[in-house]
């Protein structure tokens, strides 16, 4: 209970601000190759439901292009990430941004990964469990399948995490976060870009 309560947001503040500073060269030249690709931006910022559901600004790289049909709808996700988007993004290197999720306090290093907010009216009372705490850069969902399992099986290994939050948990997350990042494993569902979007029965 004294992690839950006082020692994750500390380890998150001092970590966070440590990683921004060692990373700093390689976050200039991500942010460089994506502005000579994406001439819209280079960070995509979203809408995202953290803590109890309430709403912060997501922030990643951007790994796509803003390209629509002739209704005016963007294109599938698997036709607008681009190749130095998929490059990134198979490194996880597109989460990087997040660490000023975490600093602000929005994001935990380890956490239920924070989805977007039409989900919010999809869960059930135990689904919706996964915000009582913050969401995370990585979680165990994301270390026990990441996109290559159901929604249903996240959102139980999302609870699971919740009911047996520590800070060892928590530092073997990480450590399989390491592992999972160099194998490129779990990375998008056969078929997806990312993953199939919860309709709330899958």
């Amino acid at each position: 209970m004294y992690y839950r309560r006082y020692f994750k947001r500390l380890f998150d503040v001092i970590v966070a601000f440590l990683l921004l500073l060692i990373l700093s060269p390689l976050l200039l030249i991500l942010l460089i190759l994506l502005k000579l690709k994406h001439k819209s931006g280079v960070f995509f910022i979203q809408d995202r439901p953290g803590v109890h559901g309430k709403i912060f600004k997501l922030i990643k790289f951007k790994t796509m292009t803003d390209e629509k049909d002739e209704n005016g709808n963007l294109l599938p996700d698997e036709l607008r990430i681009t190749k130095i988007g998929n490059f990134i993004r198979s490194l996880s290197l597109d989460e990087l941004p997040q660490l000023i999720n975490v600093l602000k306090g929005d994001m935990s290093f380890v956490g239920p990964r924070p989805l977007i907010p039409k989900y919010l009216s999809l869960y059930s009372k135990e689904q919706f469990r996964r915000h009582d705490v913050r969401p995370g850069i990585t979680g165990w969902a994301q270390v026990n399948g990441r996109n290559n399992i159901s929604w249903g099986k996240k959102f139980e290994l999302d609870v699971w995490y919740v009911e047996n939050l520590s800070f060892f948990l928590d530092i073997r997350i990480i450590a399989l976060t390491v592992k999972k990042v160099l194998m490129r494993d779990g990375i998008a569902k056969e078929g997806f870009a990312t993953t199939e979007a919860f309709n709330g029965n899958n």
